[in-house]
């Protein structure tokens, strides 16, 4: 086991844990804020991922194919809130599941209309393709350090947004007190929107980032989603910087375990066996974390304390 290989997929492990940040920042936003467990919220990084494919192939500009995924995610989801979710904040959580779940077959049929059943291909750009060559002569993908770096720099911008801005200081409000808020002057319709479009545009922006790496097709949502409801559990409901470092402890737990679990057992057991178990474990590893993480801190790393 070679330090280049573990130094390889830990990076790998970043890069995963960064794009989960993207989704899960705007799911713990909405549930956050909004008290709404929504489950198309994969189906909005679906949204992005096919609008910057289809700009892409039609612009030959990435920027633009970015673009787009921002705009089609935010303005997808901004419809849907006004059109849908607005009638749901009241209902209970079986219905606000099963309002948002039907949502789903609503987007993938759509988006199947829309684009067909054959997947379709992001190309990553000129500038970006190719390895670069980091410390200790590790070649490492440039898409994929630009990945991590697009993140952070997204992750920053959030964090100072909800810390530092006027619209920030009303999120915050909105998640401990709804009815204050509204009492004291702030359009509690219009915040809502605007934090269910930024969620989407987030979710939106991750499938397009997410889509020159892999085919994009309709229902590539849904498994990211799983790892998101992971994320914010594990990081605490409503934390930005829960979302963060949970992120960052999922990918890294996914992507670690999936590759050098069955290498540490192959050293105790016969390598079929080995091999087998290994990956059954590396396939539960996030699970094991987010149940450990829950008997220590019930609500989260970073969530309030009962």
């Amino acid at each position: 086991m070679s330090l280049v290989l573990v130094f390889e997929q830990v990076l790998n492990g970043l890069q995963f844990g960064i794009m989960l940040f993207l989704m899960a920042a705007g799911l713990t936003l909405i549930f956050g804020v909004m008290g709404l467990i929504n489950l198309a919220h994969g189906s909005l990084y679906m949204v992005g991922a096919f609008a910057a494919a289809a700009v892409a192939g039609a612009t030959g500009s990435f920027v633009l194919a970015l673009l787009a995924a921002l705009a089609a995610a935010a303005m997808a989801g901004a419809i849907v809130e006004l059109a849908v979710i607005r009638r749901l904040y009241d209902r209970d959580h079986l219905d606000q599941v099963l309002a948002t779940f039907a949502l789903i077959l609503i987007f993938s049929e759509g988006t199947r209309w829309i684009f067909g059943s054959f997947p379709l291909f992001l190309d990553i750009p000129t500038y970006l393709r190719g390895p670069v060559t980091l410390p200790g002569g590790i070649q490492y993908p440039l898409y994929r350090i630009a990945l991590i770096v697009i993140g952070l720099i997204v992750a920053a911008g959030l964090g100072l947004m909800i810390a530092r801005t006027r619209i920030g200081i009303q999120i915050r409000a909105g998640e401990n007190d709804r009815e204050m808020i509204a009492a004291l002057g702030v359009d509690i319709s219009k915040l809502y929107t605007l934090v269910f479009a930024l969620g989407a545009a987030l979710a939106g922006f991750a499938g397009a980032l997410v889509g020159a790496i892999q085919s994009v097709q309709v229902g590539m949502g849904e498994p990211v989603l799983i790892l998101a409801f992971v994320v914010i559990v594990v990081g605490g409901i409503g934390s930005i910087k829960g979302a963060l470092v949970g992120s960052l402890l999922v990918g890294l737990t996914d992507t670690l375990g999936g590759v050098f679990l069955p290498r540490i057992l192959n050293a105790f057991m016969d390598v079929s066996s080995a091999a087998n178990i290994g990956s059954s474990i590396a396939s539960m590893a996030i699970y094991i974390l987010m149940g450990a993480v829950l008997i220590w801190r019930p609500t989260g790393l970073f969530g309030a304390r009962l």
